[in-house]
């Protein structure tokens, strides 16, 4: 168990308070909704369910774990590598845009701590396109936290924000939000291992039904979230 100012670091880190503007994003949610994909609770709940489990399971997570090793080790090679093959598994010019403004957001904020190595928050400052994982990984290194925490974080934090919009742009009230989250309290457990346990040769982030959502997003004529 993580100590208690590692963990209230673990809790900034999974805040809808840190400023990254990842609630201006519902990664085709919206989308979803106005398609009538997602229409009532049940494929509400599937929906976060298999976006946890799918490529963030599968790809990002695993990716901020090998991120977070780089970053340990002053690897900036290895942080260059996979912060190139976050970002090329991006299927849209929204998702793409997404984790760099997020990323770009979050670099800045760890390069202005007082955390961390100068050495880290210098390395951190000067990285082209950091991908939001890389400046995750690297949020957690400045911070103390470990790995597989930052993971639990990373993948709640995404979970929540996938609630959050669906709150905002479907027929949802906030008790049936709640039973969202406790079905992504399994998901987030269930992704930390798979993240935890998986071998580079059986990494994967394709998710064609999430790509062709975000797609149709980024034309939507009128939404509440950013294309």
């Amino acid at each position: 168990m993580p100590d208690g100012r590692t963990l209230a670091a673990l809790l900034q880190l999974a805040s809808p308070a840190l400023p990254v503007g990842a609630y201006s994003y519902s990664q085709g949610l919206e989308r979803a909704i106005h398609d009538g994909e997602v229409a009532d609770e049940g494929s509400a709940t599937a929906w976060i369910v298999d976006v946890v489990l799918g490529a963030l399971a599968h790809f990002d997570a695993p990716a901020l774990v090998r991120l977070h090793a780089a970053w340990m080790r002053d690897d900036d090679a290895g942080v260059a590598r996979w912060n190139a093959r976050v970002l090329a598994t991006r299927e849209t010019k929204e998702l793409r845009a997404e984790t760099l403004q997020m990323g770009a957001s979050l670099a800045k904020l760890v390069a202005a701590w007082e955390r961390g190595s100068p050495a880290l928050r210098e390395r951190v400052a000067t990285l082209a396109e950091p991908t939001f994982p890389t400046a995750y990984a690297a949020a957690a290194v400045a911070l103390g936290v470990d790995a597989m925490d930052a993971v639990v974080a990373f993948l709640w934090g995404t979970a929540e924000n996938l609630v959050a919009a669906a709150l905002k742009a479907g027929p949802f009230g906030q008790l049936a939000g709640q039973r969202f989250l406790l079905a992504a309290q399994g998901a987030v457990a269930e992704a930390t291992e798979i993240a935890a346990t998986i071998d580079d040769d059986d990494l994967w982030s394709s998710a064609p039904g999430l790509a062709i959502t975000s797609a149709r997003h980024e034309t939507q004529y009128s939404r509440l979230f950013r294309s």
